[in-house]
């Protein structure tokens, strides 16, 4: 394991070696070889008769005539020359006044002078349109081609006061009148360290430089374009997502970077708003540089936590503010002088993270080796443009492409941050679906389980129900039994108790056999009273099934009378039916058919019941009859079995209690031996309610009784 980190360290080192020998080895070709003229001028004079500058546009470099502290017009040297003077000194442009020897003292970068170069044109561009690319010329300027002034920026002056500093490149175009052409210009600063023309100036045909102009703004626009949305998106994603701060940090330093390149190159904020003032550009240009540092170092730690220790984040933060402070506060001429230093620490700060960067590399951190590799080439571009505004470089303003390389390579950074954030959520929550699916599926397993759970323990719940109450009612019907035997065999055995005796003491020998006939119809009665009472008792503890069936109450009542027609003619009484059936014939009417749901044997030992009951306190001759009706009340249509008997009647105040268990009434004229156990009427009432109907009786006491059965019906018409 150990071989395997050893191996592993060694390739991220060589590739970090590999890194920074194509960084060292580029830098070195982009400075040895930056698109140098080939033609110089001397002594103030420019050759280019060999050359075709309209096709091939060519960089202005060489001896240039110099005159420090006059501000001459072309007419002012033309004067000078027909008056035989000759132009002594000469200066290299591009570049500064700054630190040039005259007079054995070294000029200052304030100050104002005059420039003049004489071009020889080629044959071929005699009669070419022309044109010049002046770039930003420190800090005021006036042009004239060929003794016509073609451009002018900011306000030349011989003091401070009389100097209005502007940045601004231009593009200008003349007419050239011969072979030659002459550029004179004048140049004043008195608000920057540095003075004079210190960058190339292009001369070709008008198109061509059009052409390379139009380019170099178009890829500026889309450097300051990417820079910009880019910053801004990762501003909104911060606005989204405070705990992320890599996004903040990240997005404030591509927003700067991409304000600066308004500010340097092409200078587009001076072309959209030309009145825009100069010290607040240079301003916001040297604080950008100035906190540049410190946000890169707050982005880096972010990525990368761990690897910046305190002393150096509050070292950056005291520094950083030290600058800022020093920009917002002196004057442009102060603070440009510290723009070594402010690249200094800039430049400070970059190989610090760096150094973590190699160490997160070797660690094997997602994205520290990319992290490395665009740094490398970040700190190359940014160290060319302190070198290029410092005047020690030719290159040129370089950094905007490396910043945007760099800040790309960081959005890819983030972005694939942002995709491995996204991919783990997704991941998550498939795994948090999956595990919530198996515990809806266990919770409706479980569910299901407790339904059946609880719906098994409910019906054995019924059950036990069920048997607690059939045992609750056996129990009851065996109390209810001993204690109807208790009661109403009492008398009955206490007088077959007494008969006995005066059999066994021989009384009266005489009536011994009338004592035997009461001794044998008290046992009959006996036995048919226990068979009444255990049948009572059955029905109120609903222990008695029933068998209900639809059945015609018509053919009910017909079956009925045929079957006991003959008991109660034997008994010497008139026994009738009527169902209703001729008077509706008679009159043509149609018959109504009722049925019931009964239980037609049960029904019918109740009807018996009443029908043995008129029987018996009816005398001889009289009338026992059974009627139908059938009776509407709210739309409820119940049949109505009536059996009426010609007897003594029962008194009207003992009606509610003839249903009642043991309830006897002795009719008078009536003998005792056909008394019953005055259980029929109870068993009667028991099965009428089992149907669903109620039993009433109505007598005046006199005349007999009439007992009415009623039943809910089924209807059924028939012709």
């Amino acid at each position: 394991m150990r071989r395997i980190l050893r191996f592993g360290s060694r390739s991220i080192l060589l590739y970090i070696a590999i890194v920074l020998v194509v960084g060292l080895f580029a830098s070195y070709a982009i400075v040895s070889a930056p698109n140098s003229p080939k033609f110089q001028s001397e002594k103030g004079v420019l050759d280019l008769t060999p050359a075709h500058v309209s096709e091939h546009p060519i960089k202005l470099k060489g001896e240039w005539a110099f005159y420090w502290q006059e501000l001459l017009s072309p007419a002012d040297i033309r004067s000078r020359t027909e008056q035989g003077e000759k132009e002594n000194q000469y200066i290299d442009i591009p570049g500064s006044w700054l630190g040039y020897p005259l007079d054995g003292q070294a000029i200052k970068g304030e100050g104002f002078a005059t420039f003049r170069l004489v071009i020889r044109l080629s044959e071929q561009d005699r009669n070419e349109r022309l044109a010049l690319r002046l770039p930003t010329i420190f800090h005021a300027y006036r042009l004239w081609v060929n003794g016509e002034r073609l451009a002018e920026v900011g306000v030349v002056g011989r003091d401070k006061n009389g100097v209005t500093p502007r940045l601004s490149t231009k593009l200008v175009f003349f007419q050239p009148a011969g072979n030659t052409v002459e550029l004179v210009m004048q140049v004043a600063n008195f608000h920057h360290k540095r003075g004079g023309i210190t960058k190339f100036i292009e001369l070709g045909g008008s198109d061509a430089l059009t052409i390379r102009t139009n380019l170099r703004v178009a890829a500026e626009t889309f450097i300051t374009a990417s820079l910009l949305v880019i910053g801004l998106y990762n501003l909104l994603l911060f606005v989204q997502r405070r705990k992320d701060k890599a996004t903040l940090y990240f997005g404030l330093f591509s927003m700067m970077f991409g304000i600066r390149s308004l500010l340097v190159g092409e200078l587009m904020l001076t072309q959209l708003f030309p009145r825009f003032p100069w010290e607040l550009q240079f301003k916001i240009e040297y604080l950008i540089l100035c906190v540049s540092g410190y946000i890169i170092t707050m982005y880096f730690d972010c990525i990368f936590p761990n690897y910046v220790s305190r002393w150096f984040r509050l070292g950056s933060r005291i520094a950083t503010g030290g600058l800022c402070l020093v920009v917002v506060a002196t004057p442009a001429l102060i603070y440009s002088k510290m723009l070594l230093t402010i690249g200094a620490i800039v430049v400070l700060h970059m190989v610090y993270l760096m150094i973590g960067l190699v160490q997160a590399a070797m660690r094997r951190q997602d994205g520290a080796l990319t992290f490395l590799v665009v740094s490398v080439i970040t700190l190359v571009t940014v160290i060319d443009d302190f070198l290029y505004y410092n005047g020690w470089s030719l290159i040129g303003n370089i950094s905007p492409l490396g910043l945007f390389i760099f800040t790309v390579a960081q959005m890819i950074l983030l972005s694939s941050r942002f995709t491995r954030a996204a991919s783990n959520e997704e991941r998550i929550a498939r795994e948090l679906q999956d595990a919530n699916h198996k515990l809806t599926e266990m919770n409706a397993n479980l569910e299901r389980t407790v339904q059946e759970r609880t719906h098994a323990l409910s019906a054995a719940h019924d059950d036990l129900r069920a048997s607690y109450d059939r045992l609750l009612h056996s129990e009851q019907g065996r109390k209810k039994l001993l204690a109807y035997i208790t009661h109403d065999l009492r008398m009955p055995l206490s007088s077959m108790l007494g008969y006995v005796e005066a059999v066994q003491d021989r009384v009266k020998p005489e009536r011994n056999e009338q004592y035997l006939k009461y001794i044998r119809d008290n046992t009959i009665r006996i036995n048919r009273m226990i068979e009444e009472l255990s049948f009572l008792s059955h029905l109120e503890t609903g222990q008695v099934s029933y068998r209900m069936e639809p059945v015609p109450v018509v053919r009910f009542l017909r079956s009925f009378f045929e079957q006991y027609e003959l008991v109660v003619r034997d008994a010497g009484l008139d026994f009738r039916l009527d169902t209703g059936d001729a008077e509706a014939q008679r009159l043509r009417l149609p018959v109504v058919e009722i049925a019931v749901e009964m239980d037609a044997q049960r029904l019918e030992q109740a009807l018996f019941n009443l029908v043995s009951n008129a029987m018996k306190f009816t005398s001889g001759g009289g009338l026992v009859r059974i009627a139908l009706a059938v009776d509407d009340v709210n739309d409820i249509r119940s049949a109505i079995i009536s059996v009426q008997d010609s007897g003594t009647g029962i008194p009207p105040d003992q009606l509610e209690q003839i249903f009642d268990r043991n309830y006897r009434y002795d009719r008078p004229g009536v003998e005792n031996d056909v008394g019953g156990s005055g259980l029929g009427l109870a068993i009667c009432k028991e099965i009428v309610q089992a149907h669903g109907g109620t039993v009433r009786a109505e007598s005046d006491g006199k005349t007999g009784s009439i007992f009415y059965v009623s039943l809910p019906c089924i209807v059924q018409e028939r012709r």
